[in-house]
């Protein structure tokens, strides 16, 4: 995914694109601002917050996998939150750092439809209802089988709605322009360069969208507000306090994720321009996906004493060699 995000063949000639036919082959991305010093502290900002991510979330995994202690369905289900943050991230990001310092914004026509489907794929997330609701019975009901299947089926609806949804707006015409208003393939900008009347298409993109994020949505804040009302009869304070200030912070990154993409993919486009899609696009793809290993090894005694274990074997394996 990071290799054809970087080495795609690059030009702006769209004659060249279209290949001598009346529909566009080849794509380029639009440039995020006019101003080099905006497009130059972007990037910056953006590689930091990837590496961060990264990092963060292949730690998180490997404290995981290396210590038998966390091999339980709560630590099962956050490795394999971590494994689709670290997919996700890297499907769409590489793309756009590449975008913002150079003049070779390119990608050809398998590549768009590639990455769309690893973006929505690693996007889907699997229903963790009964895990956050009903943490006293993850013995009794999330066995190691449960677990697996759970993941099995998360991550098989992820590629049927992928492929779905990729074969659905790439079976399409486009006859131009070539660019698209975004810094990667994202399925609505892609829709406007679609030929001839899209009126249809765009309710079924936006009945998925109500589907894939208002409705996962409402569920975790339905879990949340049993997980408050639990916390709230809890006799110690302290208790209390470090309950809801967990809760808090997941909740924040939870917001700024469906707050940006419920603006982007289900408000009415005129009510905001291109430009703040691009801005909406960062929180959602760059700025959740840093905030979540950070909370989730922060927060948690067992994690971070986990990630010490971890690193310090990896020096010692280092230093062994």
């Amino acid at each position: 995914m990071v290799c054809y995000s970087l080495f795609q063949e690059m030009s702006f000639n769209c004659s060249l694109w279209q290949e001598n036919s009346m529909f566009v082959k080849r794509f380029a991305f639009a440039k995020f601002s006019e101003v080099h010093g905006e497009c130059s502290l972007l990037f910056t900002l953006v590689l930091f917050m990837f590496l961060v991510s990264l990092t963060g979330n292949v730690l998180i995994t490997l404290a995981i996998w290396m210590n038998p202690a966390l091999h339980t369905p709560m630590y099962f289900f956050l490795a394999n939150l971590s494994l689709l943050e670290i997919g996700y991230t890297c499907s769409v990001i590489p793309k756009i750092l590449q975008s913002l310092v150079s003049e070779a914004r390119g990608i050809s026509w398998e590549g768009c439809a590639t990455q769309m489907f690893f973006f929505i794929f690693f996007a889907m997330a699997f229903d963790r209802y009964m895990a956050i609701c009903a943490p006293l019975h993850y013995v009794t009901r999330m066995g190691g089988g449960v677990c697996v299947q759970l993941a099995m089926v998360s991550w098989g609806m992820a590629c049927i709605v992928g492929l779905g949804q990729t074969n659905f707006i790439f079976s399409l015409n486009f006859c131009g322009p070539c660019e698209i208003n975004h810094f990667f393939c994202d399925l609505p900008r892609l829709l406007a360069l679609v030929c001839g009347d899209t009126s249809h298409n765009k309710v079924a993109i936006f009945v998925a969208a109500v589907l894939c994020i208002s409705s996962p949505f409402l569920l975790i804040i339905a879990s949340y507000g049993r997980i408050l009302a639990a916390v709230l009869v809890m006799p110690s304070p302290e208790v209390r306090h470090k309950a809801l200030s967990t809760c808090s912070s997941l909740l924040l990154v939870v917001t700024l994720f469906y707050g940006s993409t419920s603006t982007t993919y289900l408000m009415p486009k005129p009510s905001h321009s291109p430009g703040a899609d691009k801005h909406l696009a960062i929180f959602y793809t760059v700025v959740t996906s840093m905030l979540n290993p950070i909370i989730y090894s922060l927060w948690n005694k067992e994690v971070k004493a986990a990630l010490w274990r971890t690193l310090g074997r990896l020096k010692f394996l280092t230093m062994d060699r």
